[in-house]
């Protein structure tokens, strides 16, 4: 992996995220949205100027990848590459997660 590529995306923002995450089966950006708000209970919502954008710039870099259109949306998939990167911002929340639960 590009150690500039994992220098710009890990830490992730939360929006990311939840974007990359959402990507690990193929989908379109109103789709993600919807799905964000849900899994988040409406507390994370994404503007479509955040969502294209990082989807644009996600693309770009190779992290997803366009998959097919349907009904006139792009549906973008995740890439091995933003599975390794998604991997490793999974594992350093965990790592947070866990760290916040010892005694100080």
């Amino acid at each position: 992996m590009d150690s500039k590529l994992k220098r710009i995306y890990v830490p992730m923002t939360e929006t990311g995220f939840y974007i990359l995450f959402c990507l690990q089966k193929p989908q379109h950006g109103y789709g993600i949205g919807l799905q964000v708000k849900k899994m988040t209970d409406g507390e994370v919502s994404i503007s479509a100027g955040t969502m294209y954008g990082t989807l644009s710039k996600m693309e770009k870099d190779g992290l997803i990848a366009f998959f097919a259109e349907k009904e006139k949306r792009k549906l973008y998939q995740i890439t091995p590459l933003g599975r390794e990167i998604l991997d490793l911002e999974i594992q350093r929340i965990k790592r947070l997660y866990r760290n916040s639960m010892e005694e100080i």
